[in-house]
């Protein structure tokens, strides 16, 4: 018996050690965006899949790969997140990030952070150099012009369509819901990537601008561990994007990955975007991986741009559903959620 255990162990420690076969998905938030938005949204979440796989391809670490992937479409000013940022009810810029290391559990993020080009290598610098996993407000924006990172103007980072959306916005209280819900059209959208790398190692990140018009010190579900980004190498990686008061009440990060354990990752997602419409009524998507690199994307807005890499011929993308609500023979009241198994 006791032979058997060891043979076991010993098998275990050789699988754990086996080089993986790494993958890595983006997403470009969950809305219903336009179609004067698709082309670009989905040729982003593109360059940032490819970006972050280089990164794996070398044999770098899925923190890396997701950070990298981050950045790529913070810097992109088609998606609310660095440029391309919305402004708050002041007219200002508040940024929330956060990136999560799924062999240690470590995490770092900053929330209503002042305008920086890129949040998400602030939130990994929280992660690193301090004992903290949040950083907010004036804090998190003096850590950053601590750690070096240039302070911009709010106008650096806000596209002409977001300010002319900014003096059209009515007040806060009457939007946020509707903007996800009853008119997503006029949504803002959150970015975010999570990966598998050689080592078996999971991480994930997502980043944010915000709504429009949102109110001064408003934070969503971007940057909160569970809700908005989750990485463990036991359960997976997730990124969450969508109406952030539903995610946050729902942890749908965490809640989703518990629904992993008997199901494929996209049905899990999918189930647990419907259980959170059915609770609190709030739509949005999710991206994932499991330990054994399993994908499954789901969204339950009109659209959600996506991008996914697993291995030099292996790129997708998408934005649209595959069929319509009508199709499905679901009743107005229920959104079709789509989900996608890789």
């Amino acid at each position: 018996e006791n032979l058997r255990i060891r043979l076991m162990r010993a098998l275990s420690r050789g699988l754990s050690s086996a080089p993986r076969r790494p993958v890595i998905v983006v997403h470009g938030g969950a809305w219903a965006i336009p179609e004067l938005l698709t082309d670009r949204s989905v040729a982003g979440c593109e360059a940032a899949a490819a970006a972050g796989w280089e990164v794996l391809r070398r044999g770098g670490s899925a923190l890396d790969a997701v950070e990298t992937a981050t950045r790529i479409l913070e810097d992109d000013p088609a998606f609310d997140a660095g440029h391309g940022a919305v402004l708050n009810e002041r007219g200002d810029v508040e940024l929330d990030a956060i990136v999560m290391d799924g062999k240690s559990l470590n995490s770092g993020a900053v929330a209503a952070i002042g305008p920086v080009a890129n949040p998400v290598s602030v939130a990994r610098m929280v992660m690193q150099r301090t004992p903290h996993c949040l950083l907010v407000g004036e804090g998190a924006t003096r850590f950053a012009q601590q750690q070096g990172v240039p302070l911009l103007r709010s106008s650096d980072l806000v596209t002409a369509e977001a300010q002319e959306q900014w003096r059209d916005m009515a007040a806060f209280p009457a939007s946020v819901r509707q903007l996800f819900n009853t008119h997503p059209s006029t949504a803002s959208d959150t970015v975010g990537a999570v990966a598998l790398d050689m080592a078996g190692h999971l991480a994930a990140a997502t980043s944010t601008g915000g709504i429009t018009f949102k109110q001064a010190g408003r934070v969503g579900d971007s940057p909160i561990v569970g809700a908005g980004c989750y990485a463990d190498d036991q359960a997976g990686a997730i990124s969450c994007t969508g109406h952030g008061e539903s995610i946050m009440r729902l942890t749908l990060a965490r809640y989703a990955l518990s629904l992993t354990h008997d199901r494929p990752p996209a049905q899990a997602c999918a189930e647990a975007l419907g259980q959170m419409y059915a609770r609190v009524g709030g739509c949005g998507g999710t991206i994932s991986v499991t330990p054994n690199g399993d994908v499954g994307i789901a969204f339950s807005t009109p659209r959600m741009a996506w991008a996914c890499v697993r291995g030099e011929a292996e790129a997708c993308s998408g934005i649209d559903r595959r069929r319509t609500a009508a199709e499905a023979g679901l009743a107005g009241a229920s959104p079709l959620v789509e989900a996608v198994a890789l």
